[in-house]
């Protein structure tokens, strides 16, 4: 079950990096992140987290691993963070959501719309939170340096 998800993940993170036209070099760090974000998320999950918080932990990995990537291989962050993310977004609860809409099932559509939005945001912070902790660090660098 654990290597369907490495596999998956590794897919799911490469092949976006595909479609958005990510260096061909870059393709296998793009999949790594994405997968080690899921994978992540997977663990906290199964050890019994609730969704969100783990969505945040995970997408706090992918934003370091991220940053590590863009630095270690001089290409920009966005290409490793878009891929990276990519197994984290909520896109089957969003189609559910949609669905329960349609089929004017409106009490389980708002439930899973607001946990696409609680799954966003978490995903949002997640970036977020890497960022401001890169640029602390780097800002606490040059004060020592």
């Amino acid at each position: 079950m654990v290597i369907t998800q490495l596999i998956t993940s590794f897919i799911a993170a490469s092949g976006f990096g595909i479609l958005f036209n990510a260096p061909r070099n870059s393709l296998i760090q793009c999949g790594l992140v994405g997968m080690f974000g899921w994978i992540l998320y997977y663990f906290l999950v199964e050890r019994g987290m609730d969704v969100v918080p783990a969505t945040i932990f995970a997408a706090i990995l992918v934003a370091l691993l991220s940053h590590i990537c863009s630095r270690y291989y001089k290409m920009p962050i966005i290409i490793f963070n878009v891929s990276g993310i990519i197994p984290l977004v909520p896109g089957g609860i969003a189609y559910n959501a949609m669905r329960h809409f349609v089929e004017n099932d409106y009490y389980t559509a708002i439930q899973l719309s607001t946990q696409v939005i609680l799954l966003a945001g978490g995903i949002a912070i997640g970036l977020m939170f890497s960022e401001v902790v890169n640029q602390v660090v780097r800002k606490v660098g040059r004060l020592r340096g």
